[in-house]
């Protein structure tokens, strides 16, 4: 046995070992080398060639996936930890991925061996219990500390009126017994009575929780006003149902009187919601988070699915804002573009390449980066790889993330999410880098970007991470806003490339068509000239956000812009959407191909009236831009 091995013999906890049971696990022990950024243990791995690694050099951290296909890391391994103990202990039921933070050496033992001795050795046993014991503290922290995201996803859904979801209410006079109390919340099953004198006004609200502590204290025979609970929450039948939501997330087992001016009209509750979780959004989404293979997915898919079409456009019928209509297809388009990832990786496990050998990152750009997306709509995507280029297996990584890229490309087409035209998917070797040629590529672009290339960076500026380690495009988004910022030169462009579409708008309010049918492209020559300026401001003055509306809400913040202006570049927004969403609507039901093309002669005059608003505030910023343009160049 040679010396490194010997080295371990009077290691903790290697010393607790007899000679026997320390030659049963070090003789099928090897040492293993890991370069930055790759796996030491990936959570899709089989668990037959899953075994357990004592960490001799370097820094690595656990990964886990949540349901929103965002990573979390609960805790970071360190020399002398022992690493994939608890997914053979929980077989295979607790996973979570190893990934090297640097270099990192370990010794790589036989599972079989290793959990034999742990079986008759106890103290052996008990100090590595100990280490499981403490990551299973970080993980009940981490869990009760952060939770998913997932909720925020919907918010919009719950932009209705409480009117529209409440019950009828119990009411019950306050002179009444809590004897009654008790029987009335068993005959209407319901969890609260209003107590009230007028079958109206509210005093107070009487629950299962109230009437449990007065029969404790002997206390049934008792007015209800003496056990009723008089500090009641409620909400107006105008106010959004997300605030009622909100209240019952932290209160599940509480009614929510619902009032019209001083007038109790209804209860929320729980079950006021089944409405919401069974409507034609909520079902879609969880066969969509449920499908295992494509041809679930297909079906789903917003351009082929009648159901999500008709409930988009019910939300057109109760005047929800088009821009938020528009956040919500992303959102769907997100969950889908999520499950296809994950199904992609199945199959590269499946088809025997294995697991990602370094962490990654998927963006999505442009309209879904904004979550601004109608239903015509084609793919703009990239990755972002940790860096790799001095591992070994560089050549490997490489050959696994452009099959993986062209997989999922692929599969997003056949979905419905057509290849990009300009190539700017995560298939093309531009859009699929590390991140130090991530950082290299933006400052060449900054530096030395021509007209043609302008274009693209308009789209990948606009980028958001959708699945894998967000940690990564969190920091790109950073390099690239301060990069972005100091540079007069880019600025200048962007206004430069915005300006070659002119808002088709004339002095008098005349629209201009195009073609003998005269149509409207109502996104490159609108909706493009509001979104375009917004961004070049938001450049300027080191605002983060992507969606347009958030910008325009931080540059009213920052008082770049009037909060008039920024309300007219908002409703002008919401109405060229509106134009695009309708008639994306209207293509599919029609069977015709789908496009921007807005036919001006089937406007009626009050459309005609809001498309010229609109065009004429998109035709202002333009003219703002173009003026900054002149002075600057002036200079």
């Amino acid at each position: 046995m040679n010396d490194p091995v010997e080295f371990y013999r009077s290691q903790y906890p290697f010393d607790l070992l007899t000679d026997q049971e320390f030659n049963e696990i070090f003789s099928k022990a090897e040492i293993k080398e890991y370069s930055s950024n790759e796996f030491i243990i990936h959570e899709d791995e089989n668990d037959e060639i899953i075994n357990i690694h004592f960490l001799i050099t370097g820094l690595a951290k656990n990964i886990m996936h949540r349901s929103n296909g965002k990573q979390i890391s609960v805790r970071f391994y360190y020399p002398g930890d022992l690493v994939g103990v608890m997914i053979l202990l929980t077989s295979g039921e607790m996973r979570f991925s190893v990934q090297a933070l640097e270099h990192v050496k370990t010794l790589r033992f036989e599972r079989t061996a290793f959990l034999e001795v742990m079986s008759n050795n106890t103290q052996f046993s008990k100090v590595v219990m100990d280490g499981i014991s403490h990551l299973m503290k970080s993980l009940y922290d981490e869990i009760k500390y952060k939770s998913s995201t997932d909720d925020q996803d919907d918010r919009e859904l719950y932009k209705k009126r409480a009117g529209a979801y409440m019950e009828p209410p119990a009411f019950i006079h306050p002179a009444e017994s809590i004897e009654k109390a008790a029987r009335m919340l068993q005959q209407k099953k319901i969890e609260a009575l209003i107590v009230s004198e007028d079958k109206e006004s509210l005093l107070g609200m009487v629950g299962y929780g109230d009437l449990l502590k007065a029969y404790f204290e002997n206390s049934h025979k008792d007015p209800v006003r003496n056990h009723m609970s008089e500090e009641s929450y409620s909400i107006s039948d105008q106010e959004f149902i997300y605030d009622a939501l909100s209240y019952l997330k932290h209160h599940p087992t509480e009614i929510i009187p619902v009032h019209h001016k001083d007038k109790i009209v209804g209860i929320l509750r729980q079950s006021s919601f089944f409405t919401i979780k069974n409507s034609v959004y909520f079902d879609l989404t969880y066969r969509i988070s449920n499908a295992t293979n494509l041809e679930e997915i297909q079906i789903l898919s917003p351009v082929y699915n009648s159901r999500f079409q008709e409930f988009v456009a019910s939300l057109i019928e109760d005047q929800m804002f088009a821009y938020d209509i528009a956040e919500l297809i992303t959102n769907y388009n997100d969950r889908i573009h999520k499950q296809v990832i994950q199904i992609a990786e199945d199959e590269m496990v499946a088809e025997g390449y294995g697991t990602p050998p370094v962490n990654y990152c998927f963006l999505v750009m442009g309209s879904e980066g904004r979550k601004e997306q109608a239903f015509s709509t084609d793919q703009d995507n990239g990755m972002i790889l940790s860096d790799y280029e001095q591992s070994k297996n560089k050549q490997h990584i490489e050959q696994y993330f452009r099959y993986f890229s062209e997989k999922i490309n692929a599969m997003l087409d056949q979905c419905g999410f057509p290849y990009c035209k300009g190539g700017i998917m995560a298939k093309e070797d531009k859009w699929r880098q590390q991140t130090s040629q991530w950082h290299q590529s933006i400052n060449t672009w900054i530096e030395k970007m021509d007209a043609e290339e302008i274009r693209d960076f308009t789209i990948f500026a606009d980028f958001r991470p959708i699945f894998g380690d967000f940690s990564l495009a969190y920091d790109l988004k950073k390099y690239v806003t301060q990069r972005v910022q100091k540079s007069l030169g880019l600025h200048q462009l962007l206004m430069k490339d915005t300006l070659r579409f002119r808002v088709p708008v004339q002095p008098f309010g005349r629209i201009s068509g195009v073609k003998k049918k005269r149509t409207l492209n109502i996104k490159k020559s609108a909706i493009m000239q509001i979104v375009n300026a917004i961004r070049i401001y938001s450049m300027k003055y080191g605002v983060e956000a992507i969606n347009t509306v958030n910008r325009l809400d931080a540059l009213g913040e920052q008082e770049r812009f009037h909060p008039r202006d920024v309300e007219n570049a908002k409703l002008a927004l919401h109405r060229l959407m509106l134009f695009r969403i309708r008639e994306n609507l209207n293509q599919m039901r029609s069977e015709y191909p789908l496009s921007n093309e807005l036919p001006l002669y089937e406007l009626n005059k009050s459309e005609r009236r809001a498309l010229k608003d609109a065009l004429l505030i998109a035709k202002r910023l333009q003219q703002v831009l173009e003026l900054s343009y002149n002075r600057n160049r002036v200079k």
